[in-house]
């Protein structure tokens, strides 16, 4: 399963919204066969896995990431690929939540395959994380923080400079985490301050471009910053109160930029959900991010720590966080946890 898991990774920012799935093939305690899903649209991993194994997948046992599906999609139903193949056994690590693909499991085991569900279950839920949600919590994207910050938990020195916090490394990974999310979002004092493009820039290239937002209360989103000059190339949102002022707003949508106005982060989502926008990568800086977490609206933080310190001057990760004692605050649980070259990344997922 550990190895599946491995494999569901290859097909990260090109299978959306489709989830990510691996499998593995074993006859007789050997390997014979493994596959992914690879693309929105192609082979299923177990399809693929059997396929690799050929006739060695009569009655041998495969392991899968996800309950195999039953339903016609865009591709035929993982189910009948493997009776076909005259599997004995099935391993997989969740039930398929999405009531249209469910119902995997009872069918194996109707046609006398043994099938078992739950192993390292939530490893898998956490590589599966925003296709769960988009199940779960239609009402809302799956929301991910990321910041880069010092040990000290800075991300910018006093005279606001921040590049580079983070080593090459940190910053390859974090091009391949952006393509895997419907839109990258930042706030509206880091949109300023740094001009970034809130592009996918690696060697993984999503199958669609996430869109660029930019949550900005007072609507103050300078025409001349990069986003907006490039907003009918690639789509971009800003996020503005009920009460931003007109004139800021109506520059931003001569140049093609989606002005969305709302009443508080939680309805901001909402329209953004509304929109096509199932998972947002949020990008800082630290007022956003202290308000969407005092909102309770952070599902992960993806964090990346850096060998520096800047000192009380320097500007905090989270601005606004309200006072909570001890004995009521929440554990985050750890999900991940590596070194990126001299950088150490931590995944951590709302309890």
């Amino acid at each position: 399963m550990t190895r599946a898991l491995q494999l569901a990774w290859k097909g990260w920012g090109r299978v959306q919204p489709n989830p990510l799935v691996g499998a593995v093939v074993l006859q007789g305690g050997e390997v014979v066969g493994e596959g992914w899903h690879a693309e929105f649209g192609g082979s299923h991993a177990e399809p693929a896995a059997l396929a690799a194994a050929g006739e060695r997948a009569r009655g041998a046992t495969v392991v899968c990431t996800l309950e195999p599906c039953a339903h016609q999609g865009t591709q035929p139903p993982c189910t009948g690929a493997l009776l076909a193949a005259g599997v004995r056994r099935v391993v997989a690590a969740l039930a398929d939540p999405n009531p249209v693909a469910a119902g995997g499991a009872a069918r194996l085991r109707a046609a006398g395959v043994e099938v078992e569900l739950g192993l390292l279950a939530d490893e898998a839920s956490a590589q599966n994380a925003i296709f769960l949600h988009r199940q779960r919590e239609p009402a809302r994207p799956f929301v991910a923080l990321k910041l880069a910050t010092t040990i000290d938990g800075r991300i910018s020195d006093a005279n606001g400079h921040s590049r580079w916090l983070s080593a090459e490394s940190a910053r390859e990974f974090v091009q391949w985490l952006r393509a895997g999310f419907d839109a990258i979002a930042v706030g509206g004092v880091t949109a300023r301050a740094d001009d970034p493009s809130l592009t996918v820039r690696g060697p993984l290239q999503p199958r669609v471009p996430p869109r660029r937002v930019v949550f900005a209360a007072d609507g103050d989103v300078p025409p001349s910053l990069r986003l907006v000059r490039g907003a009918r190339e690639s789509p971009v949102a800003v996020v503005a109160s009920l009460d931003a002022p007109a004139q800021r707003l109506a520059p931003l949508e001569a140049a093609g930029v989606e002005v969305m106005r709302a009443a508080s982060l939680a309805d901001a989502l909402g329209a953004l959900r509304a929109g096509g926008v199932a998972s947002l990568l949020v990008e800082g800086g630290g007022r956003l991010a202290g308000a969407l977490l005092a909102a309770g609206l952070v599902d992960r933080y993806y964090w990346v720590q850096t060998p520096l310190w800047l000192g009380m001057g320097a500007v905090p990760a989270f601005a606004g966080l309200p006072t909570t004692p001890l004995a009521d605050a929440r554990r985050w649980r750890v999900t991940d946890r590596r070194a990126l070259g001299e950088d150490t990344l931590l995944v951590l997922d709302r309890p």
